[in-house]
């Protein structure tokens, strides 16, 4: 049997062994060490301004802390599951430094708050983290748009060929993409942003702390207003938990992309080396592995959004055990998103556009039918009767094997007499999308405007 000091006063008997390491949570948030000591002090600042604490045991108390930050940074803490979460074991190797003058600390103080505070200022620093990778990739994007502005691709709907575009309009989609995901993180950011430090258990404490003092130390927005929603708030790792869901579905689907467009059928990008591998049986494969683990790990990051919210669904207020839960899940999102944003803008960043196999795809393909009804609709055609028209055109030329670019002006004027030897300038691909004017269109100009906006967006941040 183990018993624990620090809250062992009330039992008679101590943890069986199996029960101490299942309690335990040491094993994982270890990690908020750092943000545990720049919490206590605070705290401790706190109740020494507010003469809780003597002057001489805040002084003995926030010394001891520094040190511990000291033998923190240099990898000297050693934490045993015996004290089973950061805060009793940082309490522990306290007691150790200055003796029992540590206990003190702990004043006006829960775990419940204590937890809930190094969360939010763990959070904050790895938003700040993810949101700095996020304009690195929206970077590259723009870079990549910029280089592409005249290459022409074949959009797509349904994967099948839609219309002619600039590639560089497909691209500025995932920096529209990318620029939400931020918007999300930012978002998620605010909602770390408040201190429940100080609510206690979830209470409140009958001692005369200064919870504006503390929130200002940490660095904090504001306060949460009611001590009970402070130890019992989750939403903020919601919120990050969602972000980081959405921008992995994001991710994912360029991945997608990127794995079927550097696929032989396709050809119209090569990944780099540096981001495939081989086979063992098979020399000649290049597999996009990189990109397949981006879109595999999306998965994961779906299961700790759900995970979380399935734990949250039917908790009473204010604190309970299973909140523990909130942190391995979250701790993997951060980590899986950042090695995933770093190595997706890399890859991007190192992709050779093949442009020739890209154009050449609207070569002999249909997708300037609209083009056409465009034309007739403008000729005075009805819309609808025009669409009728083009439809049994491409009917024809499919059975024909013949483009309409190609079919010549006789062809064409026995489906439609309006049609004359102007449709040619029409149905090239690239007039089809340079006369796109209209705002955020694949037209040339548009793109650039786009392009522009984007660059002058992320030289703000």
């Amino acid at each position: 049997m183990a018993t624990n000091q620090m809250w062992g006063g009330r039992f008679e008997k101590g943890n069986r062994s199996d029960v101490v390491a299942f309690n335990a949570s040491i094993a994982f948030d270890q990690r908020l060490a750092k943000h545990d000591l720049i919490g206590s002090i605070a705290h401790a600042k706190m109740l020494t301004h507010t003469k809780i604490l003597s002057e001489l045991d805040g002084t003995q108390i926030i010394g001891g802390l520094e040190k511990l930050q000291e033998k923190l940074m240099a990898g000297k803490l050693v934490f045993s599951d015996t004290f089973e979460d950061i805060h009793m074991n940082i309490e522990h190797l306290l007691q150790q430094e200055i003796g029992d003058v540590a206990g003190k600390l702990h004043t006006a103080r829960s775990r419940n708050d204590q937890t809930a505070t190094d969360m939010h200022l763990f959070m904050k620093d790895e938003i700040v983290t993810i949101m700095s990778l996020l304009d690195e990739l929206m970077e590259v994007v723009v870079t990549k748009a910029e280089m592409n502005v005249n290459t022409l691709m074949a959009g797509y709907t349904h994967l099948q060929h839609a219309q002619p575009i600039s590639y560089a309009h497909y691209l500025m989609a995932y920096y529209e993409m990318f620029t939400r995901d931020r918007e999300r993180f930012q978002s998620a950011y605010n909602s770390a942003d408040q201190s429940p430090l100080g609510a206690a258990a979830l209470a409140g404490t009958t001692f005369p702390i200064d919870r504006e003092y503390s929130a200002q130390a940490l660095h904090f927005a504001g306060n949460y207003q009611n001590s009970i929603d402070a130890v019992s708030d989750r939403d903020y790792l919601l919120d990050f938990l969602h972000a980081s869901a959405t921008l992995m579905m994001h991710l994912s689907r360029f991945c997608e992309e990127i794995i079927q467009w550097n696929s032989y059928e396709f050809g119209y990008i090569e990944i780099s080396d540096e981001f495939a591998t081989g086979s063992s049986i098979m020399p000649q494969k290049k597999n996009p592995d990189v990109a397949e683990l981006i879109r595999g790990k999306t998965g994961r990051v779906y299961g700790s959004l759900f995970s979380l919210l399935t734990t949250l669904k039917g908790l009473p207020l204010a604190y309970d055990k299973d909140l523990q839960e909130d942190k391995e899940g979250v701790f993997d999102t951060i980590d899986t998103l950042k090695s995933c944003v770093s190595l997706f803008t890399d890859m991007l960043a190192s992709i050779q556009v093949k442009s020739d196999k890209l154009q050449a795809s609207l070569k002999d393909d249909f997708s300037n039918a609209t083009e056409l009804a465009d034309y007739l609709a403008d000729k005075g055609l009805p819309f609808r009767q025009a669409h009728q028209v083009v439809g049994k055109l491409v009917h024809y030329g499919i059975a024909n094997n013949v483009p309409l670019q190609k079919m010549s002006l006789t062809q064409l004027q026995e489906f439609e007499p309006l049609i004359a030897d102007d449709v040619y300038d029409v149905l090239d691909p690239e007039n089809a999308v340079a006369r796109r004017i209209s705002l955020g269109s694949t037209g040339f100009d548009q793109v650039k405007y786009q392009i522009k906006q984007a660059k002058e967006t992320l030289t703000q941040k």
